[in-house]
């Protein structure tokens, strides 16, 4: 009995401990501002420059996330590496290869040479085998598992730039809301170093990183990977001055098939899977959401919303994490809405918008213009609404749930078109007439034309 009792209790003081944790954490989330925000520091490298926007905002905080952007130059490697939470990340610019690295998968990409000798019965000797790799094109979303260690080639003929959300309050990170990478080559903290005599207090606004193989003794190394001590040091990079991003002039020799327009339709085509006959060694991680035939919703006098989840790509399920890109032509608008399970960070790609988020007090936290490279982050439940400027607005959002569910205020789909005409009338003190054209008037779904183009009828006055 006495155990029993002690378990009780033990469970007790648990549950109590993890509810405080939540509340603690929801309580990040009483935002009076929100503002759209730039990069705030930067650290540069031999092969590439990362920026990372400030996880100490209160926005990133409510979100439980952090933003940054890599731009990696032609013909460079973003060393290997490997992060305590699951990323998501959108091809902004140019293209490349990656690769993803997990213990106990197998090396499926060979390559063999059989010489004369071996020929004869001896067996065949492989040069290379390695864990399979996959190319990604301009408008790809990729998926990176918490823990998985992968790496990030340049091979197109322009700087390529890639924004990464970091879920750091997702349930598989077990440290704390820090961004921590954890390098597996170089000498990343060179090309930090360098930039960090620029800033004022850095150490309180980005978690510093280096090579894990520097904490271990250069003679536990040797015997780990049965090489000389003089190659075990090479592994701690400790004279590399390149950073985290290195340059390789000869072009970086893979074993890889040829990737051609067959294999992105191909990849179009699979999207429709279930995902049951996929495991973590073979499971998709990256599709395209920035081709305009598989527009989710599409008005070819407004825009297009194109959506990645769970049931596109199945492998966000086991992020919890989904994305979705949306175009505005000019004046456009999407219509007001709120997302009912997730928060989510808008990052502008091109062009502008005014954007308006408002609280349940009703109170508008952000009321301004998004512009091309700012991000804003839109607390869960948070109304908002966007339209475009003059020259449209393009954008990719990060959902922290693998399903985000959009709930539109108005248009043909929206929950003010689901209320009764009666009680339209009565809960705003408008004539039956004017409750009809406040339910009927839109007849588009999401994304609305907006100014004189839209064609629709006004609400007269009441």
């Amino acid at each position: 009995m006495a155990k029993i009792i002690c378990l009780l209790s033990l469970s007790l003081v648990l549950l109590f401990s993890l509810s405080f944790a939540q509340q603690q954490l929801k309580g990040q989330c009483q935002i009076q501002k929100i503002n759209a925000l730039q990069p705030q520091y930067k650290i540069q490298s031999e092969g590439g420059v990362t920026e990372s926007y400030d996880y100490n905002d209160d926005q990133f905080r409510c979100a439980g996330a952090a933003f940054l952007r890599h731009t990696i130059y032609r013909r460079s490697l973003l060393l290997p590496s490997y992060t305590s939470s699951p990323l998501l990340a959108y091809a902004v610019k140019g293209s490349g290869i990656l690769g993803i690295m997990i213990s106990g998968c197998p090396e499926t990409f060979e390559s063999s040479q059989e010489s004369q000798q071996e020929s004869q019965g001896q067996g065949q000797r492989f040069r290379d085998r390695h864990q399979k790799i996959g190319n990604f094109l301009q408008g790809d979303i990729i998926a990176f598992p918490a823990g998985a260690a992968h790496w990030i080639y340049n091979s197109g003929n322009e700087e390529l730039v890639l924004v990464v959300l970091q879920d750091t309050s997702n349930n598989v990170n077990q440290l704390d809301d820090i961004p921590r990478r954890f390098f597996l080559a170089g000498n990343p903290r060179s090309g930090q170093e360098q930039e960090q005599q620029q800033l004022w207090q850095p150490e309180k606004q980005y978690s510093r990183f280096d090579n894990v193989f520097k904490g271990f003794a250069v003679q536990v190394l040797a015997e780990a990977f049965n090489v000389d001590l003089e190659t075990a040091k090479k592994l701690q990079g400790e004279n590399d001055q390149r950073g985290h991003m290195v340059n390789i002039e000869q072009g970086l020799q893979v074993i890889s098939p040829p990737f051609t327009g067959e294999e992105q339709q191909y990849g179009e085509q699979n999207r429709r899977a279930n995902g049951l006959e996929e495991t973590i060694c073979t499971a998709r991680v990256r599709q395209n959401i920035d081709n305009p035939s598989r527009a989710d919703i599409y008005n070819p006098r407004a825009g297009r919303f194109t959506t990645a989840n769970s049931l596109t790509l199945p492998i966000l399920s086991f992020l919890q994490l989904s994305a979705a890109r949306g175009v505005l032509h000019r004046k456009a608008i999407m219509s007001p809405h709120w997302y009912m399970n997730c928060h989510t960070i808008v990052y502008a790609t091109k062009g502008n918008a005014r954007m308006q988020i408002v609280d349940n007090r009703g109170q508008a936290v952000f009321d301004d213009t998004i512009q091309e490279g700012q991000v804003v982050v839109v607390p869960h439940n948070f109304a908002v609404v966007k339209q475009a400027g003059d020259q449209g607005f393009e954008w990719v959002e990060f959902n922290t749930n693998e399903n985000a569910m959009i709930n539109t205020i108005s248009g043909r789909t929206s929950s003010f078109r689901g209320l009764p005409v009666d009680v339209i009338v009565n809960a705003y003190q408008v004539s039956r007439k004017v409750a009809e054209q406040l339910k009927f008037n839109r007849q588009e779904t999401l994304i609305f034309s907006g100014g004189e183009s839209s064609g629709q009828p006004r609400v007269s006055s009441v």
